[in-house]
């Protein structure tokens, strides 16, 4: 069973995040096949939009720290993380997160780097960088700012707290919240009507 599904119908690329049993934490190789997804997107006129989703009740746990203590650094290779993020940033595609459960560190990080993020009404959001000792990655420190504003990005990032999805909402992080059994319809209406 692959652990990043890639479904396209319609001119919509859904990418799905697919270890449901460890709350989809992503995993170098998930890393490298949503990169490749969205990578290959780019040049595909077939693909007019791209949807990311987690499996299961999770949108992502973050990073895999297991995956990553274990992952060899010397290759002189460019990690797949970095091809993840990097695609992020460089993808000229709509982009549409429908978030499930939870989403942790790069879970948040990626919904700022996409055009229209949906969640259902159980997913919580959390980065708990300074919790970890780790520093925000992929310009996550400006962009939630711009996104949420400087007080709440400051709780946010700094507490390390959790928010619900409609706190999210509230504050602009997602654009709305719905039932959790409409989320993917929702999100797919929205895909469609781009696509369209």
């Amino acid at each position: 069973m692959s652990v990043a599904l890639s479904e396209l119908s319609n001119g919509v690329l859904r990418l799905t995040m697919n270890r449901p049993t460890k709350k989809n934490a992503l995993t170098q190789e998930m890393y490298g096949l949503l990169a490749d997804g969205i990578l290959n997107a780019q040049d595909n006129p077939d693909i007019r939009v791209i949807l990311i989703t987690g499996a299961g009740d999770a949108f992502t746990a973050g990073n895999d720290l297991s995956d990553f203590a274990g992952g060899d650094r010397d290759k002189g290779e460019e990690l797949p993380v970095a091809r993840f993020l990097l695609s992020l940033v460089e993808n000229d595609k709509p982009l549409i997160a429908a978030v499930n459960g939870v989403a942790v560190g790069v879970g948040v990080t990626m919904l700022l780097h996409t055009d229209l993020v949906y969640a259902g009404a159980s997913a919580s959001f959390q980065v708990p960088f300074t919790n970890l000792g780790l520093v925000p990655e992929a310009a996550s420190s400006l962009l939630l700012p711009l996104t949420v504003g400087i007080q709440r990005a400051n709780e946010l990032f700094l507490l390390g707290n959790r928010i619900d999805a409609a706190e999210a909402e509230k504050i602009g992080l997602v654009l709305r919240a719905v039932a959790d059994d409409e989320l993917l319809d929702v999100a797919n209406k929205a895909a469609a009507q781009l696509a369209a």
